[in-house]
């Protein structure tokens, strides 16, 4: 069975790419651009230290072997590295560009980790009804594939079906680790509402002397964030940023950087996210930060010039077919926290709740809601609340 990439494991893993593999591939959803000669400039992307020899191998390779599954998801997942280390969504259009081989192949003669691979470029562009269809299908012909089944059972977690979520996680305990479905559920009774029952099970987990080599790093690291998340949503700050701490001396990976400067900015700290955020790639997510931490500092000059980068990433970033929503959590903190505009926040927090219901997006709406003192807001995140079974000590105190 191969390596699974656990929930939080999506946001930065390696620090690898930057290039085309096809200039015809395309994010979700948009038109393919054909350059009338070799001489056209379709994108100008990022150099990275390094991509270029990776960028060669990977296009030699499936030049050679289109239809090799293992060298296309290879190239598919080192795209969706690269998407999520730099927060832009054109590497995951490379990334589904690598796996074109098979956009004309029948589902049932797809290879089942093509499918999967599909789905989680699917979800990273926000397209969750396409992932789900996909994951589905990827199971309907091989039920015991784990990494299908942690996939779904994350995918579930996202748009707020926790139940169902329960069901993917027990499937993934049959056939696949005993940690990732123990986890999994954990992961769910936290947002349920049952701290102790996830405080128990992951400590527990923590606890294996197998995952106290250097190797188990990310796994330790995913397990202390988890365990952090599961405090905050509880009220209780000090326990969570203990945890925290202690997932950072395990590996400071991208999605851990984000929430603990969630946290920070919380607990009214914005003067530490900076350099917490000082050696992490300069995506979207980590500008938004940088540029709240600067407003609430009252380091102006520096907010307006993070502002200021931000609006032209947003601007550009609005040309993209599709990509509005991949951007709707980002696009309503900025409106809320750096704009200081409350009602256009609340209209994108509202946008963004429709995609996806993680506790970070139910409690931007009870920002954004109050904020704009609108009681419509408030109603449609009660109708969440209870639709989701949401507990989070955080959007009470909001209210």
């Amino acid at each position: 069975m191969r390596t699974l990439h656990g929930p939080s494991a999506g946001f930065v893993r390696g620090g690898l790419l930057a290039a085309l593999l096809f200039a015809a591939s395309v994010p979700l959803g948009a038109a393919p651009r054909v350059p009338t000669s070799d001489d056209v400039i379709v994108e100008t992307l990022p150099t990275l230290a390094g991509w270029s020899l990776e960028a060669r191998r990977l296009r030699q390779a499936l030049a050679q072997h289109p239809r090799d599954a293992a060298t296309a998801i290879a190239a598919a997942q080192a795209y969706l590295d690269l998407a999520r280390t730099q927060g832009d969504p054109r590497y995951a259009g490379y990334a589904m560009g690598a796996l074109q081989a098979w956009d004309t192949t029948a589902t049932a003669q797809t290879p089942t980790a093509v499918l999967v691979m599909r789905a989680t470029v699917a979800q990273f562009l926000h397209d969750f009804d396409a992932a789900e269809a996909t994951l589905k299908s990827a199971l309907a012909l091989r039920p015991d594939d784990a990494q299908a089944w942690l996939t779904l059972a994350t995918l579930l977690r996202v748009r707020g079906r926790y139940a169902e979520s329960d069901a993917a996680c027990r499937a993934l305990g049959q056939v696949g680790p005993a940690l990732y479905g123990l986890a999994c559920l954990a992961e769910n009774a936290g947002l349920r509402g049952d701290p102790a029952s996830a405080r128990d099970t992951l400590r527990g987990l923590l606890a294996d002397p197998k995952l106290q080599s250097p190797q188990q790093a990310g796994t330790r690291q995913w397990l202390l964030t988890s365990l952090a998340e599961v405090e905050e949503l509880a009220g209780r700050p000090a326990a969570a940023e203990a945890f925290y701490r202690q997932a950072l001396q395990a590996e400071r990976a991208g999605y851990l950087l984000l929430a603990y400067s969630d946290f920070l900015l919380r607990q009214q700290r914005p003067a530490e996210v900076p350099a917490l955020l000082g050696q992490a790639p300069r995506s979207d997510a980590v500008l938004l930060r940088l540029a709240i931490a600067a407003r609430r500092a009252d380091h102006m000059a520096l907010a307006r010039q993070h502002a200021a980068e931000l609006q032209a990433r947003f601007d550009a970033a609005s040309l993209r077919p599709g990509n509005a929503q991949v951007h709707a959590r980002e696009a309503a903190l900025f409106a809320l926290d750096v704009e200081g505009d409350a009602r256009r926040a609340l209209a994108l927090a509202l946008a963004n709740v429709r995609l996806q219901r993680e506790p970070i997006d139910l409690l931007l709406l009870a920002r954004a809601a109050v904020a704009a003192n609108d009681d419509e807001g408030r109603s449609e995140l009660q109708a969440l609340i209870q639709r989701t079974g949401l507990r989070d000590a955080r959007i009470d105190a909001v209210l």
